[in-house]
């Protein structure tokens, strides 16, 4: 594993935002690698193992080395080889200490980071300099090979000191040379004499935006997570999971069934690389889960390595919390607060806002429909107006889904369950049609959206709870495929059984193929009625895996 390169990949932007300036990304390259080796330290890791660092914790960096001379070394070496201010170089480095240390925790998984960095030694070692070696554990640089320069300012060659020429005009120059640099030094002090001054440079500041789901990062790759809520009797009432790859989907989903058993065809999985491949709490979910399944009308959130949790009985939450973090003693846990209506609104336009930016050119419309469903569409009670709030956000994404060829995307209304099922579903039809109106009014081309309405019948959370309510009202995007079905108004019709977000359920409803249905032809046709080719009960309409005699005439057991 590349720790530098996934480091550069994920970390880097969010210091330097738009600053594209190769010696600071250098720099921070130079960095990680330095930063890496101290935490392989278990003594230095030790004492903040256990802390909930946050990600914009610049302080953080002063607890990694608590020698003051040894943070001045590093950030005063790294200047003067990446030529950058010395000030902008220290607060690149504090900025960049928290972010890292949660991307190398994320990366190490199950393995403690110690272990983890000292086992991947290899593929950061040599970004590590040879003025380094006091701020770091012994042993941690490479050995040069013998003859060669051990860094870009250290020589080898010996030193040959030449005989000054009589009159020589390099040394007529000595004075006129320190005239100019006594003159510089006397400026760079009368601007930092000035009441106000302007910084030589400023790092751009990341910020953490925490909204229904979604924590932004400022970062190429999300924390893999996954959200759960119990119903009555401690049944599953909603299931949610953002992963990396199908191995990690195949290991969340074989324990939450052991836990739940078919429940577990409520869940949803997006899997996507832009989630991380790797889950802090899934050793431990075979001991958490059985916890939270026995609180009723519960809601859990596992992302990174924080755990937050709420209960319509308060009274059930703190031992709740405390149940959970004993099973899971490397985790942080806590109970959810109440609800702040205004700032989840503005926290998700921001976190809109940050994954627009960041989609870049021809953007994969997958990553399109992600980022505008970050955003809150807060509606008034009863009603399908767009709020103002939103409607910057929906003119970029009406310019965003214009430039974007070939994309098509479906808008989901949602309800909470306050109302009657009828009455939801109609409002929520309402909800999504509202904003494809609003976006095709901004030039969107009405045959690229699609909308449906699903009412309170796919919750994301429990409706017993205020915050829980809050997040089953949504309005979401998703990829169009043309199997979904659609009316000549665009709206989806019939039951979205399984909008194919789970293609490790074995129950064979998905909408297109996938790892446990080959139910359509590359064309869409019907390959077997039955939706089952590996039943083993030769019901089947056409020959299949499991009915080789099957010919071209109806099999007379068929269903």
């Amino acid at each position: 594993m590349d720790i530098i390169s996934h480091l550069t990949r994920t970390v880097t932007p969010a210091v330097l935002g738009d600053d594209n300036d190769p010696a600071k990304r250098n720099l921070l390259e130079q960095f990680y690698a330095i930063f890496a080796a101290r935490l392989a330290d278990k003594d230095t890791y030790g004492r903040f193992a256990n802390e909930n660092i946050a990600q914009d914790d610049q302080g953080f960096y002063d607890r990694v080395w608590t020698d003051g001379s040894h943070r001045d070394q590093i950030s005063r070496e790294l200047a003067a080889q990446h030529n950058v201010d010395a000030t902008a170089s220290r607060g690149l480095v504090a900025m960049a200490a928290p972010l890292a240390f949660h991307e190398i925790k994320s990366l190490a998984g199950t393995t403690p980071v110690p272990q983890f960095l000292n086992d991947n030694l290899s593929t950061y070692q040599h970004h590590i300099p040879a003025w380094a070696a006091g701020v770091i554990p012994a042993g941690m640089i490479a050995n040069a090979p013998a003859g060669e320069r051990i860094s870009n300012t250290t020589s080898t060659a010996p030193l040959v000191r030449e005989e000054e020429k009589s009159g020589s005009f390099m040394k007529a120059l000595l004075p006129i040379i320190g005239l100019i640099i006594l003159g510089a030094l006397a400026w760079a002090l009368l601007r930092g004499c000035q009441e106000d001054p302007a910084p030589v440079a400023t790092p751009v500041a990341t910020e953490e935006v925490v909204t229904d789901e979604q924590t932004v990062v400022a970062a190429d790759i999300e924390p893999a997570s996954l959200t759960l809520a119990t119903g009555e009797a401690n049944t599953l009432y909603a299931c949610r999971m953002n992963v990396g790859d199908e191995a990690l989907q195949t290991n969340v989903m074989n324990v939450l069934s052991n836990a739940f058993g078919t429940e577990t065809d409520k869940c949803r999985a997006d899997v996507d690389d832009s989630f991380a491949a790797d889950m802090p709490a899934a050793a431990q979910l075979s001991s958490i889960l059985p916890i939270f399944q026995s609180v009723p009308d519960a809601n859990m959130i596992i992302k990174g390595d924080e755990i937050i949790v709420n209960a319509a009985d308060a009274g059930v939450l703190d031992q709740l919390v405390n149940d959970l973090q004993a099973a899971a003693p490397g985790m942080t846990v806590s109970a959810e607060g109440p609800l702040d209506l205004q700032g989840e609104i503005d926290n998700s336009l921001v976190a809109t806002d940050t994954a627009m930016n960041n989609l870049g050119e021809n953007p994969d419309p997958r990553d399109v429909a992600r980022a505008l469903s970050l955003q809150v569409i807060n509606f008034e009670l009863d009603k399908a107006i767009i709020p103002d709030a939103n409607k910057p956000y929906l003119d970029r994404a009406a310019q965003l889904i214009t430039e974007t060829p070939d994309v098509e995307l479906m808008i989901i209304g949602h309800t909470d369950k306050l109302a009657s099922n009828a009455y939801n579903m109609k409002l929520s039809q309402e909800r999504a049609n509202a904003v494809k109106e609003y976006l095709v009014s901004k030039g969107v081309d009405a045959s690229k959206l699609m909308t449906k309405g699903m009412g309170e019948t796919d919750p994301i959370a429990t409706n017993a709870t205020e915050q829980g309510r809050f997040r089953n009202r949504r309005i979401e995007f998703s990829v169009y495929d043309e199997s979904m079905g659609a009316d000549a108004d665009g709206v989806v019709v019939g039951d979205m059984t399984d909008p194919d977000l789970n293609p490790l359920d074995a129950n064979n409803d998905d909408i297109t193929v996938d790892g446990d249905d080959r139910m359509l032809n590359s064309d869409g046709t019907m390959a077997d009625p039955d939706l089952n080719p590996l039943d083993n009960n030769n019901d089947d309409v056409l020959p299949d895996g499991d009915d080789p005699s099957q010919g071209t005439s109806l099999d007379p057991n068929a269903q």
